[in-house]
């Protein structure tokens, strides 16, 4: 029991480093989010979480439990590896930069999802900044579908844990210490999904 919330906690902060970042962003940048904006990115990441748990689980049912652990396992660690490269493969898109489409651009620049340049993430803006932001919560809900923990937990945890990030990183996102964490935020969510997707597997 212990374990299992553990493991859903450790896979709703993965899911949710990078809100720290883009709250950081905002915060350095004088960007407001509204606590209904920031509910809305919320639920949006655990929905994403209960939809993909949803379609783990029903793999599940389909393949041997040994395996369905690999399977996550070994998505969570693709995932990783994927966040962990993000900042080289940011380098060669920023000379495309300008054919990259809405989710792409956010990802790489946060203040992009402020579309009216206003200084506050309205609703019809959060809804695609959380769309952006969901997409670490996918991975994190489809290992806990394949691994058989409890999926709605696993949203709650995820919606919790977003709500809280980004609005607190925002908070403290004026200050240099603050914006210098930002910084590590694609690091520790690559390294912690990298060690989650190893302990699914071992």
């Amino acid at each position: 029991m212990i374990s299992s919330i553990l493991t859903m906690a450790a896979l709703a902060v993965a899911a949710n480093l990078d809100n720290a970042g883009v709250g950081i962003a905002y915060g350095v940048r004088n960007i407001q989010i509204s606590s209904a904006a920031n509910l809305l990115v919320a639920v949006i990441s655990g929905i994403a979480t209960i939809l993909s748990g949803w379609v783990g689980r029903l793999m599940s049912h389909y393949i041997h439990p040994s395996v369905a652990s690999y399977i996550g396992g070994g998505v969570m660690f693709a995932v990783g590896i994927w966040v962990l490269s993000e900042p080289l493969r940011a380098k060669r898109k920023e000379r495309k930069k300008r054919q990259s489409g809405v989710i792409g651009r956010i990802l790489e620049d946060p203040a992009a999802a402020d579309f009216d340049q206003s200084q506050t993430i309205s609703l019809t803006e959060a809804t695609v900044l959380g769309a952006a932001l969901a997409m670490n919560a996918f991975a994190g809900g489809f290992d806990a579908g394949v691994t058989h923990l409890n999926v709605w937990w696993t949203g709650l945890f995820v919606a919790i844990i977003s709500y809280v990030l980004l609005g607190f990183s925002a908070f403290f996102g004026r200050r240099y210490a603050a914006r210098a964490l930002g910084k590590h935020a694609t690091l520790c969510a690559g390294l912690l999904l990298l060690a989650i997707g190893v302990h699914q597997i071992w």
